[in-house]
């Protein structure tokens, strides 16, 4: 690759002629045009195009992108974008969620996040002895 060149991740199509059942996996991106009934397990990013419908007892990708219907368990590591149009059923879980006005949602969300893992006993001495030490005042 050339210096400046961006690497160009490719997008595979099921196109709208295309129904499609069982378990979907994929490391780059998938646009769904047609229909698909199953599970999609994948690191890669999914579009479900305008007249797309996707039924899915659950969906795990990196993102999600909505222009057709989906329903089914939703789990997105970075977001879900339900743009103008979309008809999404089921509980969805993203650490950024985006709901464009003209869509229709059905389920609850759940925003998750970058787990900081803080322990909350573990404090200093120090701030503890001069916490105890102030007049209750």
């Amino acid at each position: 690759m050339k210096e400046g060149q961006k690497k160009r991740s490719r997008v595979i199509v099921l196109g709208n002629a295309t129904s499609f059942e069982g378990f979907l996996r994929f490391k780059e991106t998938l646009c769904i045009q047609g229909k698909f009934r199953g599970t999609i397990e994948a690191t890669g990013a999914l579009i479900v195009d305008k007249g797309a419908v996707v039924d899915a007892d659950h969906i795990s990708v990196s993102s999600l992108t909505v222009y057709g219907a989906v329903s089914g368990q939703v789990r997105a590591i970075d977001k879900v974008d339900m743009m103008s149009g979309a008809q999404v059923r089921g509980d969805v879980s993203a650490a950024r969620l985006r709901i464009a006005d003209g869509v229709a949602f059905e389920g609850q969300c759940s925003m998750t996040g970058a787990e900081r893992e803080v322990e909350i006993f573990s404090r200093p001495i120090e701030e503890i002895r001069a916490e105890l030490q102030r007049p209750n005042g």
